[in-house]
């Protein structure tokens, strides 16, 4: 029996197909097979979140997702967020409310606040505060990615990959599923592997 799969994925809109071996992560494939350096793999134990990608429309850990898994699925990753060079408004209020120091952390954030956001699109302080808690950061105290994120809600517009709109009375989960700075992370494609948790 082989160990090899041909899967198909899209990733922010685009079809791919690749040969993955069946122990390799999502986060793997993503990173090193397909050329999405943004998701960032810190604890590799789905605690820390960095590696927070929407799969079918749904947070999860991309390092507790095997790749095999997300055949024939929809995921998407911090490339996907802005427009060429025009961040989009989420990306603008991490900026705006210094959100960020050294950046690792800030893509799964950015995915997991995406997720959250279309979900909730009006949430409370008390929600923002539990959906965030999921995700670690080693640099900014929260307050500024609390704020970024209320920033972004108030704005009322959730700029973010085209996606299905959430269902009437939907409430975003405060977990992740499979949960246990510099600027250049809020864009496409940086790479801040390295300066892990």
């Amino acid at each position: 029996m082989s160990d090899l799969h041909l899967v198909g994925i899209n990733v922010n809109g685009r079809d791919h197909e690749v040969v993955v071996e069946s122990r390799r992560t999502l986060a793997d494939v993503l990173r090193h097979d397909l050329g999405y350096p943004g998701t960032h793999l810190g604890c590799e134990h789905g605690i820390c979140g960095a590696c927070t990608v929407l799969l079918d429309g749904a947070a999860v850990r991309a390092c507790l997702v095997f790749g095999v898994q997300a055949d024939g699925c929809r995921v998407e990753t911090v490339e996907g967020l802005a427009d060429g060079d025009k961040l989009n408004r989420l990306q603008e209020e991490f900026s705006r409310n210094h959100a960020l120091q050294c950046g690792f952390c800030t893509p799964g954030f950015l995915m997991l606040a995406t997720g959250f956001l279309r979900e909730v699109p009006d949430p409370t302080d008390e929600e923002i505060k539990e959906a965030m808690a999921s995700n670690l950061c080693r640099c900014t105290g929260y307050q500024s990615i609390l704020a970024a994120v209320r920033a972004t809600a108030d704005a009322g517009r959730a700029e973010a990959p085209a996606g299905p709109p959430p269902g009437e009375g939907d409430r975003a989960p405060s977990q992740p599923e499979g949960s246990g700075g510099g600027h250049e992370a809020l864009h496409a494609g940086s790479d801040a592997e390295g300066a892990g948790p």
